[in-house]
C-alpha cells in the first residue's frame, strides 16, 4: 500500500521522498522519479506532508520516534490500520511531538489507489484536511469525516467487521456445500445472487437503525432464529465448525427471549449497542 500511495503522488507529479523500514522495498519507485531516504527523519526532513503506512500501531510509533524533531510542524497522514482510541491518543501526542496528524482509513485495495474509485477517510482538524487536500486528491477520492481522529478508524473498523463476517459466511457456506457433493462452481452462480439483494438491504436497516424502529413486516427475529437453527443443525451434523454460527443463534435467540421475536432482524443492533 505505501508504494501505492507513493505512486499515486509521483503519476500526479509531485516530488515524492520513500523510506522503507526494510531497505530494497521501494521496487520502481526510485526509477519513476521518487528519491530513497537513508533515514525516516531524512526522508521527512523536507516534506509538510509526511504520509505514514506501516504493518500496525506498534511499527508506527517506532516510525515516529526515529523521525523525532524532524517531524516538528510537519502535518502526518497515518494510514496505518489502527483503533479509534489509539487514533485519538495518538493526535495527542502529536501535539506533544509538535507536528499535526491525520488519521486515515483506507477503504480499498491498491489497484484502486490514485483512480476515482480508490476511497481514503480522513479525520482530524478540518483546516489541516483543507491545507493538504488538493495533494491528497492524487490518491483517490477523500473525504473529511469529522474533527475527531477516531472517527476513520471506526468507520474503518465498522466496514472490516462487515467485510469479514461476510467473507467467514461465503468460505463456511463454501464448506457446508462441499460437504453434500455441491462444487463451488456450482454453488456460485446462486451466491452470486445476494449480494444484488444487499444494496436495498443496507439502505433499509441503516435508516431502521438511525430511527431505532425495528418493525417485523417483511422478516422477524424469531424466523431468523429459525433459520440459522436448521443451518446450524445441518453445519454440524457434517462435521463443520459452527462456531461463528452459534454465536449468530445465541445472540438471535436472546433477543427472541427479551420479547422481540415479532420485530425485524434489525432490532439486533440495539442488542449489540447494549
Amino acid at each position: 500500500m505505501g508504494r501505492a500511495l507513493a505512486g499515486a503522488l509521483l503519476a500526479a507529479g509531485h516530488p515524492v521522498t520513500v523510506w522503507n523500514r526494510t531497505p530494497g522495498r521501494e521496487a520502481d519507485l526510485p526509477a519513476r522519479g521518487a528519491r530513497v531516504a537513508a533515514t525516516a527523519a531524512e526522508a521527512v526532513a523536507d516534506a509538510p506532508l509526511v504520509l505514514l503506512c506501516v504493518r500496525d500501531r506498534a511499527a508506527a510509533r517506532t516510525v515516529l520516534d526515529d523521525a523525532g524533531q524532524a517531524l516538528r510542524d510537519r502535518t502526518v497522514v497515518n494510514a496505518t490500520s489502527i483503533t479509534p482510541e489509539d487514533a485519538r491518543a495518538d493526535a495527542a501526542e502529536a501535539g506533544a511531538r509538535g507536528h499535526r496528524l491525520l488519521s486515515a482509513a483506507i477503504l480499498t485495495p491498491t489497484p484502486t489507489i490514485g483512480r476515482p474509485e480508490g476511497t481514503i477517510l480522513l479525520s482530524g482538524d478540518a483546516g489541516t484536511f483543507a491545507e493538504h487536500r488538493p495533494t491528497l486528491r492524487a490518491l483517490g477520492t477523500v473525504r473529511h469525516v469529522g474533527a475527531d481522529q477516531g472517527r476513520a478508524a471506526a468507520f474503518d473498523a465498522a466496514l472490516l467487521d462487515l467485510f469479514w463476517t461476510t467473507v467467514h459466511g461465503l468460505v463456511h457456506a463454501l464448506a457446508l456445500a462441499r460437504t453434500e457433493g455441491i462444487s463451488g462452481a456450482e454453488l456460485a452462480p446462486y451466491a452470486q445472487g445476494l449480494p444484488q439483494l444487499l444494496p436495498a438491504v443496507i439502505e433499509d436497516f441503516a435508516r431502521r437503525a438511525d430511527e431505532r424502529r425495528h418493525p417485523g413486516d417483511r422478516s422477524s427475529v424469531a424466523s431468523a432464529a429459525a433459520g440459522l437453527t436448521h443451518v446450524a443443525h445441518t453445519a454440524r451434523a457434517r462435521g463443520l465448525d459452527t462456531t461463528v454460527l452459534d454465536a449468530a443463534l445465541a445472540v438471535t435467540r436472546r433477543a427472541v427471549d427479551h420479547g422481540h421475536g415479532a420485530d425485524g432482524v434489525s432490532t439486533l443492533v440495539e442488542l449489540f449497542a447494549h
